[in-house]
Parts: C-alpha cells; sequence; structure tokens
C-alpha cells in the first residue's frame, strides 16, 4: 500500500509506492482508487497545523523507498539555521553559533545550533550533534555552580534549547587561563611578554601552567574579531563600571577554580575559558555558556607532565583541533583566505570529539536526541515551556 510521509525541512510530502502496487492484482480495485486519490490531491497538500495553514508542494508519487531514504540519511543531522517567530517575540539575534530569541524583553531562548566557528569565522558545514552537547554540558555547569555564582537559567526545555531571564549584557568577555596555551602561546611565542596588561615571565614553553590564573578580557564583538583589552581601559573607557568588574573578576575566578575542580575529578584539565555577564536589578548576572568545547579547553591530566617534559602536544578537548587543522591547510581567518573543503570524515570526527568531551566531563554517556523532526520539535518545546513560565 502507499505511505504518505512527511519530510522535515524540505515543506514536501513523500508518497511511497511499492512497484509490485502497480501490476494487476486480487485487490487491484482498491490500489486503483489509491492512484486517484494521489492524482486529486497531486500539487499541493494543505495541512492544518495549530491552527495554522501550511502547503507542501507533492513529489512524483513513484519515490521508490530507496530513495526516501537516501534522502533521509543526508537531511536532518543539522540544524545550521532557524527561522522562528515565538509568541511575544520582540527581535532575534543570529550569533556565530547561537541563536537567541527575545521575548518581551523579559526572557531569552537561546538555542544552540550546529553551527561552528574558528578565528571568529563560521565554517561552511554544521557539526552533527553539536549544538545538543554545547546545550547539556552548559547546562551541567550552570547548575553546578549555581551556589557560588547567579546565572540567568531558568529551564532547558529541548535539548539545543535553554530559556533565561534577560540580561543587561556587558561587552566583554572574561578569559581566564591556566596555562599558556591557544592564542596565548602563539602571541607569547612571537615575543609578547604582557597580555591584556598581564605580564608573563621568561622561559615559559608551550601548555605550561602559569604560576597562577591570569584574565585576559577581550571586547565582544557583534561582527568580526574580538581584541584584546585590559583591565584598566575597560574601566577607563566605562565599557564596565569599576565596581562591576571586580565582581565580574571575582566571579571569574570562582567558575574557573570550580571547573577546575570538576574537570579533575574526571581525569581532566581545565586549561583555560571564558564567561560572559549581565546585569538585571542592579546586580551582576552569568550569561550565555559556561565549560563547553566552544568556550573552553580541556587537557587530558594522563600523560600531561611527561608530555610537556618532551615537549610533545596535549592529548586535548576542545575546539584548538579545527583551528590547527584550519592553521595547516592555510586558513587562519585572514582576508583573501578560503576555508578548506570540510570532508565527511574530518565534519563526523570533530563531532565525535564533542560527544567525548561531554562523556568525560560530565560522567554520562551521551544519549543523541532524534533528529526526525528537529526544527518542529524545538518550537513545539520552547511553545510548551513558554506557557508554562508565563503562568
Amino acid at each position: 500500500m502507499a505511505t504518505c510521509v512527511v519530510v522535515p525541512g524540505t515543506w514536501c510530502i513523500w508518497y511511497i509506492l511499492p512497484e509490485e502496487s502497480l501490476s494487476p492484482h486480487r485487490d487491484g480495485i482498491a490500489k486503483l482508487i489509491i492512484l486517484i486519490l494521489l492524482i486529486v490531491i497531486d500539487g499541493f497538500l494543505v495541512l492544518l497545523q495549530r491552527g495554522n495553514v501550511i502547503r507542501f508542494p507533492t513529489v512524483h508519487p513513484r519515490t521508490s523507498q530507496n530513495q526516501f531514504n537516501q534522502l533521509s540519511r543526508a537531511m536532518a543531522t543539522t540544524l545550521t539555521s532557524t527561522d522562528y517567530n515565538f509568541p511575544g517575540q520582540t527581535s532575534v539575534y543570529h550569533g556565530k553559533v547561537r541563536d537567541v530569541y527575545d521575548i518581551n524583553n523579559d526572557y531569552l531562548v537561546m538555542i544552540a545550533t550546529d553551527r561552528i566557528s574558528a578565528f571568529d569565522v563560521i565554517l561552511p558545514k554544521g557539526i552533527p550533534y553539536k549544538g545538543q552537547v554545547l546545550n547539556q554540558i552548559a547546562e551541567y555547569f550552570l547548575d553546578s555552580t549555581a551556589d557560588i555564582v547567579p546565572n540567568w537559567k531558568l529551564v532547558s526545555p529541548d535539548p539545543m534549547v535553554t530559556i533565561g531571564t534577560k540580561c543587561e549584557g556587558f561587552k566583554v568577555e572574561m578569559i581566564i587561563r591556566g596555562y599558556l596555551a591557544g592564542s596565548a602561546w602563539r602571541e607569547y611565542a612571537a615575543g609578547a611578554r604582557e597580555i591584556c596588561g598581564v605580564k608573563l615571565p621568561e622561559g615559559l614553553v608551550e601548555n605550561q601552567q602559569l604560576p597562577e590564573p591570569i584574565i585576559t578580557p577581550t571586547t565582544k564583538a557583534d561582527a568580526g574579531h574580538d581584541e584584546n583589552i585590559s583591565r584598566e581601559e575597560i574601566i577607563a573607557q566605562g565599557i564596565v563600571s569599576a565596581d562591576d568588574y571586580a565582581v565580574m573578576e571575582d566571579y571569574t575566578r570562582k567558575l574557573f577554580a570550580r571547573g577546575q575542580q570538576m574537570a579533575a575529578e574526571k581525569g581532566l584539565i581545565l586549561v583555560d575559558t571564558k564567561y560572559e555577564f549581565g546585569k538585571r536589578d542592579g546586580k551582576v548576572i552569568l550569561i550565555d555558556e559556561i565549560h563547553t568545547p566552544d568556550s573552553s579547553r580541556y587537557f587530558y591530566a594522563e600523560g600531561y607532565e611527561e608530555r610537556l617534559r618532551k615537549g610533545e602536544p596535549q592529548r586535548q578537548l576542545s575546539k584548538e583541533f579545527v583551528r590547527q587543522w584550519l592553521i595547516a591547510n592555510g586558513f587562519m581567518g585572514k582576508e583573501g583566505q578560503q576555508v578548506p573543503e570540510m570532508t565527511e570524515e574530518f565534519v563526523n570526527s570533530v563531532s565525535e570529539r564533542y560527544i567525548e568531551l561531554y562523556e568525560h566531563i560530565t560522567g554520562q554517556p551521551f544519549v543523541k536526541a532524534d533528529e526526525s523532526d528537529l526544527e518542529n520539535r524545538i518550537a513545539v518545546n520552547v511553545l510548551d515551556a513558554l506557557r508554562q513560565i508565563e503562568r
């Protein structure tokens, strides 16, 4: 018999009609009726969904099951863009990775997409399950640090979504480093002995632990590159008041200490990370994600000292290996450079790294969410959560 399947993201209905249904058979009359019905509705099928009329152009009824399966495997694996219109929505901000919907200027719906960025450039392909990993790690750490720092989270109604209180965000990212790695090492290796107003001693080597964690803030750019900036410049330029900055600095150190402790319990080293803060009702609040592979760098504790002594690269769980792959292929986000081709093998390896980090840092197995109707799943879960919040 014929099967009618809604293909998410394509606005299409596929009619799967086995070949044998077209041959003479004793129940041929019933099958003829099915064919007539398909022809009658061919062109457009009007579906009623939650009171909204949606038109789906139909596809040829002779599509085979094999063709449909091939198409299904190629679809619904990544979420790289969203375009919702939630009740009470006043605006939407599409960031490098997250899409943030403002609801009545009171709440934010933050959707962690599968986009990936490096050198402040959004790469052309999404990473399967990356959004779920980011959102669920952030949820884990927001809940685990709420006793020491107030945060914006109210609820996570979907594996890729967090809803929280809207705050007036500070235009500064608080980056804290316990080890000399990543961009800090590249600057140091190039001769810099001061980063964001913080002086560094001579004789350090890559991935070496610093005498104490240092805070190296950056400006938070709406577009383009974030820029290093010192504490003194932030206050002098009026970006953040001295009092608010002192609170942000204190919260940053407390969060990093808690993150390092939790990582150590799982055999990991939290090398560096960033935090963002906002203000609501006169209070400084932690916002956005924390301790995810997009905002943090982790080393495996096992073998760290031996690799450091031998000058070998550390085994790490972070986005740094993506940056290194781009650098090795001639891309650092500079004008005129082209992003190298992201092969299926490379994309899958990045996905596996993200899942590996989730399982290591949380100590829990990663459960892949059903992606068969990804966009609709998110919409339904967000709408239900907003109704609960606004009651």
